[in-house]
């Protein structure tokens, strides 16, 4: 099941973001805007988390650590740092959304694109410095006799010695304060109120509306299913002094956070959404080139109504 969810997120991640980032990229390029400097945040971040997913991938396959031990901590520090590093974006464009809203003169006056770089900069230093527990934990201990050797094990961030819970379980409950309840509070009383100002303007366009409410409730659902269960375990392990098996099932939610990000950058950016209707567009018009060639699948596609509209206006031309 892992392999699976882990595939799965791959394949539907990593071409979304890429267009994302273009997209994006592009849209700085051209003209920056303090919610296009947090999506393209959020999009480098997504795309990391989705370059190291193939090591979590072996590990899935072979239902053990067989890759270089040095790759353990590594990819499980980016793993972590990239989870949390989404919520603080998230949060970050639910008050932009939420300003843009509610103060729109004093926002447009005082919104700076630099200032969203020093945001994004600190959300990943935050993280980064939270999740650097996977670091100590895996070299934590080497003095103890019975402590084994990290590089002789065949697992990776899963057997926990008493004295590594008595640091981790502290700093998991305090992930769970610090880096998931408030960003999701924040983020609730956002796009709660943005919600409701939207509904309250009388002279908004209706399809623009339901986008944007569309984009809130996409952005709490993503808190709601990718990242509540497996901060739960965090209060959970500390609770019962232990580290749950089940945190691994768990953590598996937390990775479709990479490939619905794009999706809800989709309501976000009119950028974006022309980027994903030009690409659609093309593919569409290269599945229909082999049918028009070739009658046999004309049926499929109704390309023989094309054939006929053409012939008709070669006949009357004659």
């Amino acid at each position: 099941m892992q392999f699976s969810i882990y595939g799965f997120t791959l394949i539907t991640g990593l071409p979304a973001n890429v267009l994302a980032f273009y997209t994006f990229l592009q849209k700085i390029r051209q003209r920056s805007t303090p919610i296009d400097v947090l999506l393209l945040s959020l999009t480098i971040s997504d795309l990391i988390f989705l370059f190291f997913l193939p090591f979590r991938m072996v590990e899935a396959a072979n239902m053990k650590w067989t890759l270089p031990y040095f790759l353990c901590p590594l990819s499980g520090f980016i793993f972590y740092s990239t989870i949390y590093n989404s919520t603080f974006h998230l949060t970050a464009i639910s008050v932009e959304r939420y300003l843009g809203v509610a103060f729109p003169i004093k926002y447009k006056l005082k919104c700076n694109p630099r200032n969203a770089v020093i945001a994004s900069i600190i959300f990943w230093v935050i993280s980064m410095v939270h999740c650097s527990i996977v670091y100590i934990m895996q070299y934590h201990d080497h003095s103890n006799p019975n402590f084994t050797d990290p590089s002789k094990r065949n697992t990776c961030y899963e057997e926990f010695s008493t004295e590594q819970l008595k640091i981790l379980l502290p700093v998991r409950l305090e992930l769970f304060a610090v880096l998931f309840v408030t960003p999701f509070l924040i983020c609730c009383f956002c796009y709660i109120k943005f919600i409701h100002i939207l509904s309250n303007l009388p002279n908004i366009n209706a399809k623009k509306r339901y986008r944007a409410i569309g984009m809130a409730l996409g952005t709490l659902l993503v808190f709601i299913i990718c990242f509540m269960p497996y901060n739960i375990s965090h209060v959970v392990g500390y609770v019962g002094n232990y580290s749950p098996d089940w945190r691994v099932y768990a953590l598996l939610t937390s990775t479709f956070n990479a490939c619905l990000d794009p999706f809800i950058f989709y309501f976000s950016s009119s950028a974006l959404r022309g980027t994903f209707k030009n690409v659609f567009q093309e593919l569409s018009r290269r599945l229909h080139m082999p049918c028009c060639r070739s009658p046999l699948y004309c049926p499929l596609l109704n390309c023989s109504s094309t054939e006929e509209k053409t012939q008709s206006t070669t006949d009357s031309s004659l």
